[in-house]
């Protein structure tokens, strides 16, 4: 056994209180060993100055539109989509993506997150970047049918559970997979019907796009005189493993329902406010009994990934909302941001205990805007910035140390990107 020593900085323990102590890691399960007073370890990460915190879990995004960063804004969902969005995407090649999606994971792991969600295409080229990456993953091919002829629709559904079929359990476990339909209005009634079926034999989750603006409600509602989550209930969408994006335009039955079925929320504020797909009563989700996990959506309407800025973000936004200043409270973002997303991507992270998967950051205290350290909490919700993360660790694995990211040359990354998100905008004019 090979033992890495996260020391001499101060640690958040799962009920978010703050002591002094280390953190002992089997670098070769991938697992913590031990927090509080540990033995030294083969190898050490030094944490003075800094929180030894879980790694944050991005439980909604599209990687590799870090490509459309900045391509199309100050629009509303669908237009941006139809008009700006969905065109460049139909030039990417296998390998825009997979540049885009290492690029995503530079991001991703400077600023602290070790776990995320991904519906994109291309998948087994993001699965490739995982593995090089050593992040943790949850992926699906995103399936659109509307619009697409009996063939091309079933190729797709198609295509998405073989790749949950083939890569559940890849890069020696950190990828899994999920049946990810973009949304009831994109995937139509007795596709999702059969697709859903299917998934469930697979033994995979379901996750979909769910209420992110009215245009994904008002059809459903005018058609079928009922909600979408309804529906999506009727279908067999709506399990505990099951992870639905957004919920914006939900109401107290559809909450009450998403409780019942314990299905996750994935909140997205900054997307959600930048689309103007309106504010999600995330106080309400959560008073209900709702699981909540945070994502930030695609670069493309962030138009970043990280999560301190969501964390901010869900609780200046919910505060609005609910019109409390006390609604959405730091200690419950920083629960979304961990646990929560964890919890619902199935992962065994976002809590620092014995036994748990050894996906562990630290943050480092020793900067203006975060003194004096009169709450840790408070700070990672409401100041903390992405570059504050000094360590990053995934599996047992140091991604990143003193901010050099480890895994993937990032200057070549970069480059690549650009030149990459350069030559698919003139493909797609």
């Amino acid at each position: 056994m090979t033992t890495l020593q996260i020391t001499g900085g101060e640690v958040l323990r799962p009920d978010l209180s703050v002591e002094r102590g280390d953190v002992l890691v089997d670098t070769d399960l991938g697992e913590i060993l031990a927090v509080g007073d540990t033995e030294t370890g083969d190898e050490t990460l030094d944490a003075a100055g800094g929180l030894v915190m879980p790694g944050l879990v991005n439980a909604h995004t599209h990687v590799p539109m870090t490509l459309l960063r900045g391509v199309a804004d100050d629009k509303p969902l669908e237009t941006w989509l139809r008009e700006d969005i969905w065109p460049v995407e139909g030039a990417f090649t296998p390998e825009d993506v997979r540049v885009g999606a290492e690029l995503a994971m530079v991001e991703m792991i400077r600023s602290g997150t070790t776990g995320f969600a991904d519906m994109y295409f291309h998948v087994p080229e993001i699965v490739g970047v995982v593995e090089r990456a050593g992040l943790r993953a949850r992926l699906g091919h995103g399936v659109v049918t509307v619009g697409k002829d009996d063939e091309a629709a079933q190729a797709d559904i198609d295509e998405s559970l073989d790749v949950a079929a083939e890569f559940d359990g890849a890069a020696e476990g950190r990828v899994s997979t999920a049946y990810m339909p973009h949304s009831l209005t994109t995937v139509g009634e007795e596709e999702l019907r059969e697709s859903v079926a299917r998934a469930r034999d697979l033994g995979v989750p379901v996750h979909f796009h769910a209420n992110e603006t009215t245009d994904e409600v008002d059809p459903i509602v005018d058609e079928r005189g009922e909600r979408p989550l309804a529906y999506a209930d009727d279908l067999g969408m709506l399990g505990d493993a099951d992870f639905a994006a957004h919920g914006v335009h939900v109401d107290d039955a559809e909450i009450d329902l998403l409780a019942e079925r314990g299905t996750s929320v994935i909140h997205c504020p900054a997307s959600n406010m930048k689309l103007a797909s309106g504010i999600a009563p995330v106080q309400r989700m959560l008073d209900a009994g709702v699981p909540v996990g945070l994502g930030t959506d695609g670069a493309a309407s962030n138009n970043d990934l990280d999560l301190f800025d969501e964390m901010r973000d869900a609780a200046m936004v919910g505060k609005l909302a609910a019109e409390d200043a006390s609604a959405v409270a730091a200690e419950r973002v920083v629960e979304m941001a961990t646990r929560g997303g964890a919890e619902a991507l199935g992962f065994d992270s976002g809590h620092l205990e014995a036994g748990a998967n050894a996906d562990v950051v630290v943050v480092d205290f020793d900067a203006p805007h975060l003194t004096p350290a009169h709450d840790h909490v408070s700070h990672l919700a409401y100041a903390a910035r992405g570059s504050d993360v000094r360590h990053t660790v995934c599996d047992g694995e140091v991604l990143m140390r003193d901010r050099e990211v480890l895994t993937l040359d990032a200057s070549s990354v970069m480059r690549q990107a650009t030149e990459h998100a350069r030559e698919a905008l003139d493909r797609s004019i």
